[in-house]
């Protein structure tokens, strides 16, 4: 017979060396690898904690957002601000290449030859006439559909969205939508068809398929040519929030909508197991932040902006399908991505183009925390006391560190500060022991580090002792 624990009961040391990042479930249910609320980290290869990247603005700020980023034939990129201008980025400059567009209406961009003498990038709006870069100049898209949006590239031929009609051009000709004489040049067009009558709001393409999406409903488009062109509806459950929050990563398209974060490989149906940890962040969008969300990649990780305290993006909560990891982001209102090359590109809400990179965001410190799950003895009636307690850091001059103990059930009220440390001198991998016998009997624990600058957390360890049942 097992009786209940009437002495002080010595654990074995518990040691932390490998973190998962962010989980929104309930937090006395979860593994201590994860973090119940965590901001501006990574995790890296290892599965240590490192402080996120920082960027630069690309120039000043141009009118109030930015309204869409493209990129030419992976080396120059472009961007379309809120002032109505599309612009180039020249390395030093923003060179204005066109000028009286919509100032509000956001851009979808692709490129395609088709019957042009090089490569152009095309920009669609859904309002203003399709334009298109050829590396010189900005030009109006002659015979392209009125209020033509979402634009792709797909079987050697341009597509757009007109309300609820997907068209496509005629076979590598940009300007013909119209030609249809029965062969397999053809211009087409369809009407995807669903019960609440929802009109398309995204194209995505990639190698094998077009999927084209409404709100609540996905369809699959298969086939090179009219004669063997196949749409399939994929689901009438998940869709997107807008053309900007699905992506293809690795064969995968990644998507948002009303239910939550989910991706689709064409076998089956979309699915979100996925992301279940972090479903609570989708879950609290508010309804204008639907509008605003979106989906960018670096080819590595997939980065979610998203607006969760007010109608403007303000978390970016970052997935790397690698090591199935997510973290939270902040300080950045995104609003568009793109990706040149090795490096990843953010349109904001403050009308600037940053460039992912550095240690700093855009010279100022980058404030990060990791806050742990609770800790709990074998009963939650049980108390707990941490005898010593230690975090093992690489922390280089300038980057400050501040942890914390929390017996509070919430973990919000009630920090005690237990530790800190300062780079002086560059820190290496040295253990910062925390003054733990400043908390002392409670039922649960958790620990907080948090601090500004560059930091890589290696190692959490500490002794726990499991006080009698009271």
């Amino acid at each position: 017979m097992n009786y209940w624990p009437t002495a002080v009961k010595k654990l074995p040391s518990k040691v932390i060396r490998k973190f998962a990042g962010v989980n929104k479930g309930d937090p006395f249910a979860i593994s201590e690898i994860f973090s119940s609320d965590t901001g501006n980290l990574t995790i890296n290869d290892n599965g240590e904690v490192t402080t996120r990247p920082g960027y630069s603005v690309l120039g000043a700020a141009i009118g109030t957002r930015v309204l869409g980023l493209g990129v030419w034939k992976d080396m120059e990129l472009h961007a379309v601000f809120g002032d109505g201008t599309w612009r180039r980025w020249t390395s030093s400059a923003w060179s204005t290449l066109a000028s009286g567009l919509n100032t509000s209406a956001e851009w979808t961009f692709t490129n395609f030859k088709g019957d042009q003498t090089d490569v152009c990038l095309f920009g669609s709006n859904g309002i203003d006439t399709v334009r298109f870069y050829n590396g010189t100049m900005v030009s109006v898209l002659s015979g392209a559909p009125a209020g033509a949006n979402y634009i792709a590239q797909f079987a050697d031929r341009l597509w757009a969205a007109v309300g609820n009609e997907l068209h496509a051009s005629s076979y590598r000709k940009v300007g013909d939508w119209t030609t249809m004489v029965g062969d397999d040049a053809d211009a087409w067009d369809v009407i995807p068809e669903t019960p609440d009558g929802e009109t398309i709001n995204g194209i995505i393409a990639d190698f094998t398929k077009l999927i084209v999406t409404k709100p609540s409903a996905m369809f699959k488009l298969m086939g090179y040519a009219p004669s063997d062109y196949s749409m399939q509806r994929v689901s009438l459950s998940t869709g997107q929030f807008n053309n900007k929050s699905s992506l293809v990563l690795e064969e995968w398209l990644y998507t948002i909508d009303d239910r939550g974060f989910y991706r689709y490989a064409g076998g089956s149906a979309p699915e979100s197991d996925f992301s279940s940890r972090v479903v609570d962040y989708f879950n609290r969008i508010t309804v204008a932040g639907k509008l605003l969300s979106a989906l960018g990649t670096d080819g590595r990780r997939i980065y979610a902006s998203l607006a969760i305290g007010g109608d403007e993006p303000d978390t970016v909560i970052v997935y790397d399908p690698k090591n199935d990891v997510f973290n939270e982001w902040n300080g950045l209102t995104a609003l568009q991505f793109a990706q040149m090359g090795d490096d990843f590109y953010i349109g904001d809400a403050n009308g600037r183009v940053l460039q992912l990179g550095g240690t700093t965001d855009n010279g100022a410190a980058i404030g990060w925390r990791w806050v742990s799950v609770p800790f709990t003895a074998q009963s939650m009636a049980q108390g707990i006391r941490i005898t010593r307690m230690w975090v093992t850091v690489d922390l280089p001059e300038g980057s400050t560190l501040n942890a914390y103990l929390n017996p509070d059930a919430s973990g919000i009220e009630g920090n005690v500060l237990v530790g800190t440390a300062t780079g002086a001198s560059s820190i290496q991998r040295k253990p910062i022991y925390l003054a733990s016998n400043k908390v002392i009997n409670t039922k649960q624990l958790r620990y907080r580090i948090a601090g500004n600058g560059p930091c890589i957390l290696h190692e959490v360890a500490w002794d726990q002792i499991e006080m009698p049942i009271r």
